[in-house]
C-alpha cells in the first residue's frame, strides 16, 4: 500500500477559506495509516532462541542480529490486528561503498529465509560487505507469527492421483477434508496469507529500516514475490536478481502443471547417470533397465503400500513426490542421494525389510505425518490465497488421464486435485504485471521446476531486464547453489556495480 502525501495549503488564501479547505482535506485524506508501522522502533536482539537453535547460533557467530517487525494482518485495516514478521540482518562493513539493504527469499512458497545472510554472504564474497543482508521469514512462516492447520500429513500439494478412479476419489476426500480443517482452525487469518501481503510486509520492513529503496534476491517462488513487490511498489527497488524465474501467468494452484515433460526428461537423464554406476547402486546397467526398476517400484506401491522400516507405509499417492523431489538437480551429490533412495525402495517393492536412511526418514516423516503439517499448511494457504480457482472435481481427473500416457510419473502428480479446489476465493485478484523492471533474470535451460520458458517470458515482459542463461543444466536454483563460476561471477558483477550487462548472457554448465 503506497503512502498518501498530505496536501499543502496555500498560506495566501483567505483565512476562513483556508480553514474550511484544511478541514475538508483532513477529513478526505487524513494521515498515512501506516506511518506508525513505517516508523516503528526495531528492537534488534541476538538470534539464537536456545542451545539447540543451530541457525540462530550461526547467525550470532557471524555477527548478525534479529528482530520482529510489526505488520497489519489486514492492510485494508492497518489500525486493526497485527502480526509479526521475523528478520535477520548482517550489516554492511564496507560503509564507503554501502548500497543498502538486500532482502533475500529462498522460495517455497513458505520457505524460511532467516538463514540466508549466512549462505549468500559466502557466494557474494567482498560484494556482501556493501549490503545489509536481510533474511525474512514471510508472514506465518518460520519465526514469524505461526500458522498450522493441524493436519495429519505434510503432503497436501504434492500428492499423486494414483492409477484408478477409486484412488482419485480418495484424493478428492483428502483435499476436501484438509481445506475444511484449515477453515475451521485458521479461517480468521486465511484471507491474509497471500503473496501480495508478504510484498506489503517487505515495504514496511524497508520503511522501518529507514531506506528509500531495497535490493532483492529471490529464488523460484521468491522470483514471483519479487515481481509482485515491483508491481505494488514501483520505484522502490534498486538491484533485483530473480533466480529460477516463475512469472505470474505460470503460478497456479497445481504447482508443477506444465513441467511434466521437464521432470520426465530429468528422470531419464538421472536413469542414464545411475546406469553408468550400476556397480554402485544395482539399479540396472542401461537407462531402460533403471527406468524399469522405477516402474516396478511404482507398480508395487499401487498394489500395496511399501513398508519402510517400522514406522512408514508409502503408497502410490505419496511415492511419486519422493522421485520428483530428487530430480531438482543434476549435481552428482543430489543424483547419488536419489539413487540410494531408489535402491532402498526397490528392496521394499520386492517386499524385503528395509530401514530408511536418515534423509529418507526425514522426507517420510514430513510427507506422511503431522510433523509436516505447519509448513504444508503455510504453503497451501499462500497458494490457495493467491490463485485458488473452482475448476470442478472432474477437471483434474480428466487432466490426469490425458497426461498419464506421456508423463506416467509426473502427470498424475502435477494435475492432481489440491485443497485449493475447496478453498474460499482469494480476497484479491492475482497480480498482473504491467511494468518494466531492470532486473537480472537467472535461469537454467533444463530447470524441471520453473521452466526456462518462464524466464524468457519475463524477459519479454521486462524489456529493461537481462537474462543470464545457464545452458545444459537440469538445475533449480543457480546463484551460489550450483557451483557455476560463470553464473556466480556475473551476478556478483551486477550486485557490485548496479549495471546490467549490455545484452543477455549465456554460461555453460
Amino acid at each position: 500500500m503506497s503512502a498518501s502525501r498530505p496536501i499543502e495549503m496555500f498560506v495566501a488564501c483567505v483565512a476562513v477559506l483556508a480553514a474550511t479547505a484544511t478541514a475538508a482535506t483532513s477529513a478526505a485524506v487524513g494521515p498515512d495509516p501506516l506511518t506508525r508501522l513505517h516508523r516503528q522502533h526495531i528492537g534488534w536482539h541476538a538470534c539464537a532462541l536456545g542451545l539447540d537453535d543451530e541457525v540462530g547460533q550461526a547467525l550470532d557467530a557471524a555477527g548478525a542480529e534479529c528482530a520482529d517487525i510489526t505488520v497489519p494482518l489486514d492492510y485494508a485495516d492497518p489500525g486493526g490486528r497485527t502480526i509479526t514478521v521475523a528478520i535477520s540482518r548482517l550489516k554492511a562493513t564496507d560503509t564507503a561503498h554501502r548500497v543498502g539493504p538486500l532482502l533475500l527469499n529462498d522460495g517455497g512458497p513458505a520457505g524460511p529465509s532467516l538463514h540466508m545472510p549466512l549462505t549468500k554472504s559466502k557466494v557474494m564474497g567482498k560484494v556482501a560487505d556493501r549490503y545489509d543482508l536481510i533474511g525474512m521469514d514471510p508472514r506465518f512462516v518460520g519465526r514469524s507469527t505461526p500458522l498450522d492447520c493441524g493436519w495429519d500429513i505434510g503432503s497436501a500439494l504434492v500428492r499423486s492421483a494414483g492409477t484408478d478412479l477409486a484412488g482419485y476419489r480418495e484424493e478428492v476426500a483428502i483435499a476436501r477434508e484438509l481445506a475444511e480443517r484449515c477453515e475451521r482452525t485458521k479461517g480468521d487469518v486465511l484471507p491474509y496469507v497471500t503473496t501480495r501481503n508478504t510484498a506489503r510486509d517487505m515495504d514496511v520492513i524497508r520503511a522501518a529500516l529507514g531506506e528509500d529503496t531495497l535490493s532483492y534476491l529471490g529464488y523460484s517462488y521468491g522470483s514471483y514475490l519479487g515481481e509482485v513487490y515491483t508491481q505494488l511498489f514501483p520505484g522502490r527497488t534498486d538491484r533485483v536478481v530473480l533466480d529460477s524465474v516463475n512469472p505470474p501467468e505460470r503460478y497456479s494452484q497445481t504447482l508443477l502443471r506444465g513441467a511434466e515433460a521437464a521432470n520426465e526428461e530429468a528422470l531419464r537423464a538421472w536413469a542414464s547417470w545411475a546406469a553408468a554406476r550400476h556397480g554402485t547402486y544395482g539399479l540396472g546397467d542401461t537407462r531402460g533397465e533403471v527406468l524399469a526398476t522405477v516402474e516396478h517400484i511404482l507398480g508395487a506401491a499401487a498394489e500395496k503400500p511399501l513398508r519402510i522400516g517400522e514406522a512408514y507405509l508409502l503408497d502410490e499417492h505419496v511415492l511419486p513426490a519422493i522421485f520428483i523431489g530428487g530430480l531438482g538437480s543434476d549435481l552428482d551429490e543430489r543424483r547419488a542421494d536419489l539413487a540410494g533412495t531408489v535402491r532402498l525402495l526397490a528392496r521394499a517393492a520386492d517386499r524385503k525389510p528395509v530401514e530408511p536412511s536418515e534423509a529418507l526418514a526425514g522426507q517420510l516423516e514430513f510427507l506422511l505425518t503431522a510433523a509436516g503439517s505447519a509448513p504444508a499448511s503455510q504453503m497451501t494457504a499462500i497458494i490457495c490465497g493467491d490463485v485458488a480457482e473452482r475448476r470442478g472435481i472432474g477437471s483434474y481427473w480428466r487432466a490426469v488421464e490425458e497426461s498419464r500416457e506421456r508423463f506416467p510419473l509426473a502427470g498424475p502428480l502435477a494435475n492432481n486435485i489440491t485443497p485449493c479446489e475447496f478453498w474460499d476465493r482469494p480476497a484479491e485478484a492475482p497480480t498482473v504485471l504491467d511494468n518494466d523492471v531492470p532486473a537480472l533474470l537467472v535461469a537454467a535451460t533444463g530447470d524441471p521446476r520453473t521452466l526456462y520458458a518462464g524466464a524468457q517470458a519475463m524477459r519479454d515482459q521486462w524489456p529493461s531486464s537481462r537474462l543470464l542463461t545457464l545452458k545444459g543444466a537440469r538445475q533449480h536454483g543457480l546463484y551460489g547453489e550450483y557451483g557455476n563460476t560463470c553464473v556466480d561471477a556475473r551476478v556478483n558483477a551486477y550486485l557490485r556495480t548496479g549495471r546490467l550487462p549490455a545484452h543477455d548472457l549465456t554460461c555453460v554448465a
